[in-house]
């Protein structure tokens, strides 16, 4: 009877301390995969934008990244290539929101959202991607649409308050 009593008391040392042990290992690992997999794919999202900006570079004749001033007249092909470079800006932010946007976000996730709010809100005060904005946002997710447009509104609200202010 004494090994049944061993094996018994060692059936409940693993039940007591193993088992719980190892669901919070199980836990704790998840947590730092879910966070790995979160922080692969905002950088995969802030490469793909990368790539976006030396192709802006690439293309400085179309002045995409020009604010305000005098305006600029535009041949017929470079406005052709300015609205396709604006609908991959507008696609990978798109993206951006659908993969990383929650209305419950975790503090991680709130800090990778802000940066995509803030690459927003930039390109909101370019007055020509914010005229290409109905347009380009024709087909996409409606919550992003509504999101981004709120971002325009707001940025094109506290311009004209700035211009307001210094005039």
């Amino acid at each position: 009877m004494h090994w049944k009593d061993t094996f018994e008391f060692t059936f409940y040392m693993v039940d007591t301390f193993a088992l719980p042990f190892a669901i919070i290992v199980y836990v704790v690992e998840r947590r730092k995969e879910r966070q790995a997999d979160e922080e692969e794919l905002y950088q995969r999202l802030s490469d793909e934008y990368m790539t976006f900006l030396k192709l802006v570079l690439d293309n400085a004749d179309l002045q995409l990244l020009h604010r305000a001033g005098a305006p600029r007249t535009l041949t017929d092909e470079q406005l052709e290539r300015r609205s396709a470079l604006f609908g991959i800006l507008v696609s990978i932010f798109e993206s951006a929101y659908i993969l990383v946007y929650e209305v419950r976000m975790p503090k991680q996730t709130r800090r990778l959202w802000s940066s995509w709010e803030d690459y927003m809100r930039e390109w909101c005060r370019n007055d020509d991607f914010r005229a290409a904005l109905p347009e380009l946002l024709e087909g996409e997710d409606p919550d992003f649409q509504a999101h981004i447009r709120r971002i325009a509104a707001a940025t094109q609200k506290r311009r004209g308050d700035s211009a307001a202010l210094t005039a």
